[in-house]
């Protein structure tokens, strides 16, 4: 396996205000194989950056001797697939279509994507969405994207995230294979399921269908976003997440993804990272 990094982890956070090409070049100095870029509606990679603007970031990369994992997105968040507005899901669909395109143009072929949630745990008021509303807003969304999906060779990733949906790995394969698409895949976070669920377990379940991986760590005993921590500090058992990615055949990349950014983290996680996959 590729250890690589999340975009998100340097210095500028989710706000997306560390250039790019820096970061490239910090990964590469802490030692990963790759970094997971990530794009939004504002920062230093938007859906309206050029197609030579990500031949530069490619060259970059290619200069610097790492590799360009993925490409994430938080916009769902914000803008949900499965909100009860029909103009929210319309323009998150068209900001995805264009995402996917930066995808193709950094030369990546998987894109992490939230398919909409019941309700989003940092948003207190935030829309509630009753299950099956969800569920089927979800399922439109990704079927308008599968022809962008297969146009541009990048796979539209379904991550598991705290959305109060798609809250079983059984679920979550019956979602994905409903769309009959190869381009249709799932993104594992292992530190995300700890929660509710065995990261093994899904891993198994969900099988050649996983497409790429997240790892953070998480504390059971605390239960709520502060549990999430450094790697090696909380109740994921890497040992036991590693024999099951092995059984699947999976051997792509992890990528860490482990937030706010701290000074330190970076480093710290770079450790743990070579100590849990190399």
């Amino acid at each position: 396996m590729k250890i690589s990094i999340s975009y998100w982890m340097f210095d500028g956070e989710l706000e997306g205000r560390k250039p790019v090409i820096e970061a490239i070049r910090e990964a590469k100095k802490l030692g990963f194989d790759a970094i997971e870029l990530a794009i939004a509606s504002q920062g230093v990679l938007t859906p309206e950056t050029t197609r030579e603007e990500c031949r530069e970031i490619r060259a970059a990369a290619k200069a610097a001797g790492i590799e360009i994992a993925s490409l994430a997105s938080g916009e769902s968040w914000g803008s949900s697939p499965t909100a009860a507005a029909k103009e929210t899901r319309q323009n998150i669909i068209h900001f995805t279509r264009k995402a996917l395109r930066i995808a193709k143009w950094l030369g990546v072929d998987a894109y992490l994507y939230v398919p909409g949630a019941v309700d989003v745990f940092f948003l207190p008021k935030g829309e509630v969405v009753a299950y099956d509303d969800c569920y089927k807003r979800a399922v439109n969304g990704v079927r308008k994207l599968v022809p962008a999906a297969e146009k541009n060779g990048v796979a539209l990733c379904i991550e598991n995230v705290w959305n109060k949906f798609l809250l079983s790995p059984l679920e979550m394969k019956g979602f994905i294979d409903s769309f009959e698409s190869r381009r249709i895949k799932a993104y594992f976070d292992v530190g995300n399921i700890l929660l509710y669920g065995y990261p093994e377990q899904w891993i198994r379940i969900l099988g050649k269908r996983i497409k790429r991986v997240h790892v953070k760590d998480f504390k059971k005993s605390v239960g709520t976003a502060a549990g999430f921590c450094d790697l090696l500090e909380g109740d994921v058992d890497f040992k036991v997440v590693k024999a099951a990615l092995a059984e699947i055949g999976y051997d792509g990349y992890v990528t860490a993804e482990i937030l706010p950014f701290a000074p330190g983290r970076l480093q710290k996680t770079a450790a743990a990272m070579k100590k849990i996959f190399k």
